[in-house]
């Protein structure tokens, strides 16, 4: 990164890594030399991928998990399985049938340009690709990371698994730039991983030289990366995997062993019910989680399906079975990757376990038996330790960090990169595990004479010939001088850059003519696509802060209607009857006012009722504070008056303990005199008057029925009956 691009990206604010999972996603900045994973407002340190559209909401993260059960349709998960991918990919077809929600092919000219999601979004349809829900997860990541700086965030380093091929790793770039960040750079998980390995063993800056393998086995991805760290070089010697491999196939499994069992036991088939899909599969998560730690749990489920309870015991024998050859699936590529580092079991230094599925006890086991009894290393959290890597990456690429700046990520192609030729074979120009960037070359030439034009398609995968691999798109060849076949050539660059995505060009070795060749791919979007739904992802951002806005507003009104409801017994001594009634009449309306409203989506309509009922409810209290404030100011006054007239019956200490007690409640008066609070002028006149009555009822001998004052007796006794009924008046 030159210098120009360091500052600028100071300029902006702190700089984020972001795990963008398939069903949880994490997001890290570094502060205060060291990454802080950050957590969400659920006080979580990951947040669940999942997106969800209501008749009057978005929500995005815990929210829309938690409503699944009652909105399946609507509720879009495993985005990631379908971001740079067609419709028509095998993958897609087969997960379509385990999702509640609706995946759709674009029809019409633009047939199989684009997968898109089909939902209901306040009664109407919206379609949506992958990209934007995944956008709208990267935002919820990125508001994250703002609440809790206090800062705007602008940069991001976004993790992709590493056998991501070029449309997926675009498409995730693609999403970042929705969501209104500046993807800095695009790295692979099982790298990011292994740099928080290095920070963590504190290697990446010693001379010791280690073979690390990131076994990274994710929710919906699986990755095996061999990485080379010596010094503050991290270099990737090679990576395997499987992009459709993780727990959420775990899940998948053991929902289709209930669905059997409750077929058998109940005569009834809910396997196109998408809600008890939906129950089913969180269950058979919340399942897979406790039977990593524990050898036998169960489920229980009211009311599943026909108002049938489900009831089920599942062992960790019984949940390895339905499994183990997806267990055994993960151990094969872990074999390729050691032979395409060319490295034996016993040149790896350490296995690093990332993503939630190690943590389950087989996969561990079969891991430590592929390598012999080989300690597995835990010590980094495999939730978090790809963002972790990710926010180590993104400081350095910022220029926050000093001492880390050194580290040198060498990453490698998952895939080898070529071209269709005539045979139908496709012919390789970048094999997979080769360096990145890396910029080769392959040479093309016409296959007939007087050919004017050709149009080559570009593929990335290992397979001999070309149609089988993944088709990234193709460029067009113009303007070519007719002459004899093979006699013009062509040489054709393939240039990966350090996200790992390609660009072509190419250069007429006759008169060195240069032209930048524009890969046309149909599933990716253009500039002008990415432009529109950058707007439309603001536009869905300024409806969810009015919905979130409404919402306070509305919660607002109804707390303090609620809150001076509970707050009028504290008054019933001192309002009088007419003023309760009153309130207690304001409060109603307003509850009724709120049933009938509630569909309002203006807030300033809620915040106009809450200031009224505010002012009302206000005025009567303040009045109501003025009268017993002037109440214990006259008492008080009048107790004076009546020390200096006739203190002369009373003994010296006790006059001076009543004047002492009244100057001290005129001077708490005078400091609290604009208090609203009628109930603290009150408890200070009760305080007062009990205190004085106490020592003038010690000094009259009158004899006086039980109701007759402390003050009325004193009074008596000193000659001046004739005030009693005035002083009465002052009394509580």
């Amino acid at each position: 990164m030159s210098q120009n691009m360091e500052d600028k990206a100071e300029a902006e604010g702190p700089a984020i890594g972001v795990d963008l999972g398939t069903t949880y996603s994490c997001v890290g900045v570094w502060q205060l030399d060291r990454v802080e994973i950050i957590t969400n407002d659920q006080g979580n340190r990951t947040t669940p991928s999942w997106v969800a559209f209501t008749q009057t909401q978005r929500l995005v993260g815990d929210a829309a998990k938690n409503q699944a059960a009652v909105n399946p349709t609507n509720t879009i998960f495993d985005a990631k399985r379908l971001i740079g991918r067609r419709f028509s990919d095998e993958t897609v077809q087969k997960d379509i049938k385990m999702w509640p929600f609706k995946v759709i092919e674009r029809t019409g000219d633009d047939a199989d340009k684009e997968l898109l999601i089909s939902v209901t979004y306040k009664d109407e349809e919206k379609l949506f690709s992958p990209e934007e829900i995944s956008s709208m997860i990267l935002v919820k990541m990125k508001e994250t990371a703002e609440a809790y700086l206090g800062l705007p965030v602008k940069n991001a380093v976004i993790t992709v698994p590493a056998y991501f091929n070029d449309s997926q790793r675009q498409a995730t770039k693609d999403a970042g730039v929705i969501a209104g960040l500046n993807v800095m750079r695009i790295i692979n998980e099982p790298t990011a991983a292994a740099i928080a390995y290095g920070v963590d063993k504190k290697i990446s800056g010693s001379d010791a030289k280690k073979n690390v393998l990131v076994f990274d086995l994710g929710g919906g991805t699986f990755d095996v990366s061999l990485v080379c760290v010596e010094k503050s070089v991290f270099e990737v010697k090679a990576v395997s995997g499987d992009t459709h491999l993780g727990g959420d196939d775990f899940d998948t499994n053991m929902v289709s062993h209930f669905v059997e069992e409750f077929k058998r036991k109940h005569n009834v088939d809910h396997s196109e019910n998408p809600r008890a899909l939906g129950r089913l599969r969180a269950a058979s998560e919340r399942v897979k989680r406790t039977l990593s730690s524990t050898h036998e749990t169960s489920i229980e489920i009211d009311c599943l399906s026909e108002g049938i309870d489900y009831t089920s015991t599942i062992t960790r024998a019984r949940f390895e079975k339905l499994n183990m050859d997806l267990f055994k699936k993960c151990i094969d590529p872990v074999d390729q990757c050691l032979k395409d580092a060319k490295m034996e079991k016993s040149d790896v230094h350490d296995v690093v376990l990332v993503g939630g599925s190690t943590r389950i006890p087989k996969i561990q086991q079969l891991l430590q038996d592929f390598f012999e009894g080989k300690e597995l290393c835990r010590s980094i959290n495999p939730d978090e330790a790809v963002a972790h890597g990710a926010a180590v990456h993104a400081a350095i690429l910022s220029g926050v960090v000093v001492d880390k700046k050194d580290i040198v990520l060498v990453d490698v192609a998952p895939l080898s990169l070529g071209f269709w030729i005539q045979s139908g074979v496709m012919n390789v120009i970048v094999p997979r595990n080769t360096t990145i960037p890396t910029k080769m070359v392959g040479r093309v030439t016409t296959a007939v004479d007087n050919q004017t034009g050709a149009t080559i398609p570009v593929y990335e995968g290992e397979r001999l010939m070309a149609l089988d691999n993944n088709f990234l798109g193709q460029f067009v060849l113009d303007d070519i001088p007719p002459a004899p076949k093979g006699v013009p050539k062509f040489d054709v660059w393939f240039d990966i850059d350090a996200d790992g995505i390609l660009t072509v060009s190419a250069e007429d070795v006759d008169t060195g003519n240069k032209n930048q060749i524009t890969i046309t791919n149909q599933s990716r979007l253009s500039k002008d696509e990415v432009d529109r739904l950058l707007e439309e992802a603001k536009k869905y951002r300024a409806q969810d802060e009015q919905y979130r806005r409404k919402v306070m507003a509305k919660n607002a009104l109804e707390n303090y209607a609620n809150k001076i409801w509970d707050k009028l017994g504290d008054y019933h001594q001192i309002l009088e009857t007419e003023d309760k009634n009153k309130i207690e009449a304001a409060i109603e309306n307003t509850i009724h006012w709120l049933d009938w409203n509630c569909h309002l989506e203006e807030d300033w309509k809620f915040e106009e009722k809450l200031n009224e009922l505010q002012h009302f409810y206000e005025s009567i209290l303040s009045a109501c504070a003025a009268t017993t404030k002037n109440a214990l100011e006259n008492y008080a006054k009048n107790m004076l008056d009546t020390l200096r007239d006739y203190g002369k019956n009373l003994g010296t200490e006790d006059r001076d303990k009543i004047k002492g007690a009244v100057e001290s409640a005129l001077y708490w008066l005078n400091w609290n005199y604009n208090l609203k609070d009628a109930r603290k002028y009150k408890e200070k006149h009760v305080e007062l008057q009990a205190f004085c009555e106490h020592i003038l009822a010690k000094c009259s001998t009158v004899d006086e029925p039980t109701e007759v004052t402390g003050i009325e007796k004193f009074k008596k006794k000193s000659g001046i009956s004739s005030l009693i009924n005035f002083f009465r008046f002052w009394n509580v």
